[in-house]
């Protein structure tokens, strides 16, 4: 691919979505404690005749003074903080900061607020805050990053709004606020039997001075009484209901409905359409050609049509006929990097990425060798609801309705495609979103409606098909690894090389995602170590896809481990126990970049394998396999109990995880992530497989995408947490990594077939 315009736009897309990560990875974890915030940071304002308090932690958040509420609200209910509304009945309502993408975090967010609040959970309602960065920080989600960024703030939220209710008691009955205790949103002074509700005290303690930060003692883990127990989620009932929670749900008033259409082979640009016979189609508004930004993750050249109905626009899209120039167009085949990745795979690159001990050394000296090379390939991000967003430009304003996953990061491009809009002239709802894995990060759609809203000058939903979302994804990138492995005459891991083979869009630097992990430099381990990365031209854009990098990575990475242990003819659980503890010193928890620790991932495959049953006699033509990944600040061990008929059809009969992710938070979110995660793995590992030819992406819709049915589902998925006291990580992309090189393993167990391409069916493996 020549690198001209089209290439730099893609390098340019790669290089945001790789900062995403960036940030995401050098994010400090949280302290251990209560933080030593300065007072300054920590600000009362008064605002609409309640109360604000402007919380921030250094470089996330800033003291403002503007409320969530209205002035009509505050006169009935009294805003203790930005995080926190009582009403007089006692309601207590909590503003939920982060993105809803069905990883829970409305519900966590709300029970760790809950939590320091000591409110009564069965009067508590959570609800989703608009994009206010100035009131609440970054509002980001991805990277399993939400409860690390906010895990201090939501508890000093909540403590802080419970010292000044107890401030306001203890004035009101003339006690120390010692005396005072408080639970399920009733203080209480235990030597004169005075209690008294928060609703009761809301109004006075909004007039109570704000504590100090280092006052504020936050519980330990023994004094939880709602964090680490099972909860339903806030707005499961408005969702088996059908309640308006999703983008696609948003309706307003005089609203048209928009579709976007782009060239099928990413880089074209339109030439002209069929104007006239779309305008006259029943439904239809108007129809134009935007030139757009670009730019992938903005607004790339297309066709806008507008119409009564998305049914009208749909039928006008299938009638379009667009004349497209395609001189910078991606010509991208599958078939092609395939082929070369296979023929260059063993020539090992003349430098070295990495290179630790004497690996030539140690092959010559090995007990044992083994040679392999895994494949994997790209894979579309399939959400349940495919992208949208409403938009209206009204007043020298866009206010705009979207589930993204980035807000912070789609209000800078909204302003620099309305041509420098300032950024209080962009006012973005969040709505809870039918998915992310990733695809969400990017705000491509968000821009799109923006730029489409601005000249219908109007309310105006934006609405992809799912044809749409098959076409114009920021895929998983593929990957190829060729192995070479020593065994040393103790039966252990004593060499490992690895050439990765991968893309790059500007010549220089790895496509996003399509980087080795730093999850996986850290989880292998050999006294000899050698990598060397090759990488082939690409211009389909990629992205951050559940658990980036490590997706796919640790299917190779936990293969080849199985074959080095079965090589070496040792038991895989005492062989993976050795490789992780092979001199690696214990990493301290409160390093800002990782958290990686030998003896937290051993913690896990010991458990991983206890509860498994490991070295249980099995039936003839069944198989136990066990896979672990250090992912996303998690450690987590995953094994797979599966039979195989003589048709290479899968039975998955027990599924076991085992993370260590701090205290957890919710243990049903986390129970549901972990189910979620595995049968995403499995599902991905099985069947997901996208193809390109002449830059054209070739799955369509689910019809050709076979996404795991829930008739073939793993009934039983038994999750297990060690409870530490490190601090807490996410859980929504851990617990993928392991699933599909456990599943492998297995496979081998039952049938002596060594699985090293994914999708399995690629081997004739089905469900």
């Amino acid at each position: 691919m020549p690198v001209g315009t089209t290439a730099q736009k893609f390098a340019e897309a790669d290089a945001y979505v790789a900062e995403l990560m960036r940030e995401a990875r050098a994010m400090p974890r949280p302290a251990r404690g209560p933080m030593a915030m300065k007072r300054r940071t920590f600000l009362k304002v008064a605002g609409a005749g309640g109360l604000v308090l402007g919380f921030h932690l250094p470089r996330q958040a800033f003291a403002a003074s503007e409320t969530p509420q209205t002035a009509a609200e505050a006169s009935k209910d009294q805003s203790i903080n930005a995080f926190v509304r009582i009403a007089p009945d006692n309601k207590v309502t909590v503003y939920s900061k982060a993105p809803e993408i069905g990883q829970g975090i409305k519900t966590a967010f709300g029970l760790i607020i809950a939590e320091e609040l000591d409110a009564d959970w069965n009067h508590v309602v959570v609800e989703q805050a608009d994009f206010n960065p100035k009131v609440y920080g970054y509002q980001g989600a991805g990277g399993s990053t939400s409860i690390p960024r906010g895990w201090d703030q939501l508890r000093q939220a909540g403590a802080g709004a419970k010292a000044m209710l107890i401030a306001a008691a203890a004035k009101k009955w003339n006690v120390p606020a010692s005396e005072i205790t408080a639970q399920d949103s009733v203080v209480k002074h235990a030597a004169s039997g005075k209690t008294a509700t928060y609703g009761a005290l809301a109004n006075a303690a909004a007039k109570m001075p704000v504590p100090d930060p280092a006052s504020l003692k936050l519980k330990t883990r023994a004094e939880y009484r709602l964090l680490g127990r099972r909860h339903r989620g806030v707005d499961d009932p408005k969702i088996v209901t059908g309640k308006p929670l999703f983008g696609s749900d948003v309706r307003l008033p005089g609203m048209v409905y928009a579709n976007f259409v782009k060239c099928p082979a990413v880089g074209g640009k339109v030439r002209s359409f069929n104007m006239a016979e779309i305008k006259a189609m029943p439904g239809v508004i108007d129809a134009f050609a935007v030139t757009g930004t670009g730019k992938p993750t903005e607004c790339m050249p297309g066709v806008a049509i507008i119409a009564q109905n998305t049914w009208a626009a749909f039928q006008a899209k299938a009638k379009l006929k667009v004349d497209w120039d395609e001189s910078e167009a991606s010509k991208d085949s599958t078939t092609e990097f395939s082929a070369r990745a296979q023929s260059i795979a063993d020539s090992f690159p003349a430098k070295a990425d990495d290179e630790v001990g004497d690996v030539d050394k140690a092959f010559k000296n090995a007990a044992k060798t083994v040679d392999a090379y895994y494949e994997y390939g790209f894979a579309s991000h399939a959400t349940m609801e495919p992208m949208n967003t409403t938009a209206h430009w009204h007043d020298g304003i866009i206010e705009i309705w979207s589930p993204t996953q980035q807000p912070n990061r789609g209000q800078p491009l909204v302003q620099a495609a309305l041509g420098g809009l300032p950024e209080d002239k962009v006012v973005i709802h969040q709505t809870r979103a039918g998915g992310g894995f990733g695809r969400r990060l990017m705000n491509d759609y968000m821009v799109e409606a923006a730029m489409i809203a601005q000249k219908v000058k109007g309310p105006v939903k934006l609405q992809w098909s799912r044809e749409d979302d098959f076409a114009h994804d920021f895929f998983r990138p593929a990957g190829y690894h060729q192995y070479k492995g020593a065994i040393d005459r103790h039966g252990k891991l004593d060499a490992w090389q690895e050439h990765f083979i991968t893309f790059t869009a500007d010549g220089k630097k790895e496509v996003s995602g399509g980087g080795l992990t730093e999850n996986i430099k850290l989880s292998t381990i050999a006294p000899n170590l050698r990598r060397a990365t090759t990488m082939m031209p690409l211009m389909i854009p990629t992205g951050p896809w559940r658990a980036p990098g490590d997706n796919a990575q640790v299917f190779a990475q936990q293969g080849f481990l199985h074959e080095l242990s079965t090589a070496a003819g040792r038991d895989h659980v005492a062989f993976l126990l050795d490789a992780v503890n092979r001199g690696v010193p214990e990493l301290a928890p409160k390093d800002a970049k990782i958290n990686f620790s030998p003896a937290r991932a051993s913690a896990v495959i010991k458990l991983c394998a206890e509860k498994a049953g490991w070295g249980k006699k099995l039936p003839q033509g069944r198989g136990l396999g066990l896979a672990w990944c250090y992912s996303h600040a998690g450690h987590v061990a995953q094994a797979v109990e599966l039979s195989v008929d003589a048709h290479k059809r899968i039975t998955i009969h027990h599924i076991v995880v085992a993370a260590d992710i701090g205290p957890v938070v919710d243990m049903a979110g986390a129970e549901a992530q972990a189910q979620g995660a595995s049968i995403d793995g499995f599902s991905t590992a099985m069947g997901l497989n996208v193809t390109i030819e002449k830059g054209r992406i070739q799955q369509k819709n689910f019809n050709d995408y076979p996404m795991l049915r829930i008739a073939f589902s793993p009934h039983q998925v038994e999750a297990h947490f060690i409870q530490s006291d490190f601090p807490p990580t996410g859980m929504g992309e851990p617990a993928l990594p392991a699933m599909a090189p456990a599943t492998a393993n297995a496979i081998f167990a039952a049938t002596g077939e060594r699985v090293r391409i994914m999708p399995f069916r690629k081997l004739g493996y089905q469900v």
